[in-house]
């Protein structure tokens, strides 16, 4: 058979610039995707107008289509609005900043259209548009529009991202906007709040929240915490999420007790789960105050609720020296006899001394285990194996039954392989206490599960 010749930089410079010539042109006439990138590269060289004319035809037969873009339209399209992402944050930008940053606007203003015509389920098109909303800042550091300006262009961008692209984009480019922009946008917001009621209920309440959400931007840009603190109603401040993004924004200057007050008047204690960010400020506040066992308690009880390793670690570092020890023990004897068996376990086998307390409680409630937990008893499995096999069976065996009694013949051949990883640990294990022996356990599943064609002709390779 020939070789087949390989397709590389190289191979195909060898070619020479009049057959590469030919063969695009070839592909071009063809394939209007390839002949639009082409004119695209070409008018790029020619300079920048003539980019952005082309970049500007593109966009005007998007906008015009009112079609669904299905998923192979879709990948098509995005990889089209790419090229001319590059075109304008690349060639255009570096020989002219504002015909670039007029383009971005217009890049963006398409969200809206293509993001309502296609089910965009896996956010391509959203990371797209969010791509252009990064590329902003640098070229308006470039272009250097005047503040005033730039503050309506902002203005209408938040008041059309029905998407949340552009979310971030006033604090982003909060030192272009300067004093007097941000200023200017946020007569415009406030502007917006206050117009008089003219639309349904659904559109006011939609207008409300850009005019808030807005003027929230503005408040933290310009550094006014109280600003920001008087776009929430008092309602509102009571919710421990809010709570804390208020409480962290008064530590940072310097107002505690402040801090303190709005996160006991936002406190998380009838949520079903805890609100980490409301934790850590309470914790942050407390040591700012000087209420280093308050913070402590703090930190022990976010512990005892969560299991996450962050607050025991902080909570072991603020202990005088030798008394880190019996505390670290007794943190570990919780988590062991936490009734969330699975958090218990993840606990232990990430804590630097978990390990043997992780297998005994595997051996201890092995009658728990449930197999579909796979990720975690395969993590169990690796880190035991060594000085605990007992418990790294047991972790490999409710795999192997949960595949087997569940009949998930996807997961037969990983469970083949546990099993022989389980008869490959039995010969380590002297006590196996009131836990079956290997060939008890592999006798017990060649008999339950018989018909299991699949899984077994995947195990008698191995030797079982």
């Amino acid at each position: 058979m020939p070789r087949r010749p390989a397709l590389d930089r190289q191979t195909l410079l060898a070619l020479g610039p009049d057959h590469l010539a030919d063969l695009l042109l070839e592909l071009a006439g063809s394939d209007p995707a390839i002949q639009r990138q082409l004119r695209l590269a070409v008018a790029s060289r020619s300079g920048p107008e003539d980019a952005a004319a082309l970049v500007r035809q593109q966009f005007g037969s998007i906008r015009g289509s009112r079609s669904f873009i299905d998923r192979q339209q879709l990948r098509a399209l995005a990889k089209d609005l790419l090229r001319q992402l590059d075109a304008i944050r690349g060639p255009i930008a570096t020989s002219d900043p504002s015909l670039a940053l007029a383009l971005l606007w217009e890049f963006l203003a398409l969200s809206r259209n293509v993001l309502s015509r296609c089910d965009d389920s896996n956010a391509e098109m959203d990371e797209l548009f969010r791509e252009a909303c990064h590329a902003l800042p640098p070229v308006v550091q470039a272009a250097r529009p005047e503040p005033a300006a730039l503050a309506r262009q902002v203005f209408e961008a938040h008041c059309h991202d029905d998407d949340g692209i552009v979310h971030g984009l006033i604090g982003k480019l909060a030192e272009s906007l300067g004093p007097t922009g941000l200023a200017a946008l946020r007569q415009q917001f406030e502007q917006l709040a206050q117009q008089p009621v003219t639309v349904p209920p659904q559109e006011e309440q939609s207008r409300f929240w850009t005019a808030q959400s807005g003027l929230r931007a503005v408040a933290e840009a310009m550094g006014d915490v109280d600003g920001y603190i008087a776009q929430y109603s008092e309602r509102q401040r009571r919710v421990p999420r809010i709570a804390a993004g208020i409480a962290q924004r008064l530590l940072k200057v310097g107002r505690a007790e402040e801090a303190l007050r709005f996160l006991q008047e936002g406190s998380p204690e009838r949520s079903p789960w805890p609100v980490l960010d409301w934790e850590d400020a309470q914790i942050a506040a407390l040591e700012v105050l000087g209420r280093t066992d308050e913070a402590q308690a703090a930190r022990w009880h976010w512990f005892e609720q969560t299991l996450m390793e962050t607050y025991l670690r902080d909570y072991l570092q603020q202990l005088p020296a030798f008394e880190d020890g019996e505390a670290e023990q007794r943190a570990i004897d919780f988590v062991a006899a936490s009734p969330d068996l699975y958090a218990a376990l993840s606990f232990l086998l990430e804590w630097p001394t978990g390990l043997h307390r992780a297998a005994q409680v595997i051996v201890q409630r092995h009658g728990e285990l449930n197999g579909a937990h796979d990720e975690l008893f395969d993590t169990a499995a690796e880190r035991l194996s060594a000085d605990h096999p007992l418990a790294a069976t047991l972790a490999l065996r409710c795999m192997v039954d949960f595949a087997l009694t569940n009949g998930y013949s996807s997961q037969y051949g990983a469970a083949a392989g546990h099993l022989h990883t389980c008869q490959l640990l039995s010969s380590r294990i002297s006590d196996w206490g009131e836990i079956p022996p290997h060939e008890a356990y592999l006798a017990a599943i060649r008999s339950t599960h018989a018909r299991k064609r699949g899984f077994w002709s995947k195990a008698r390779p191995l030797g079982l």
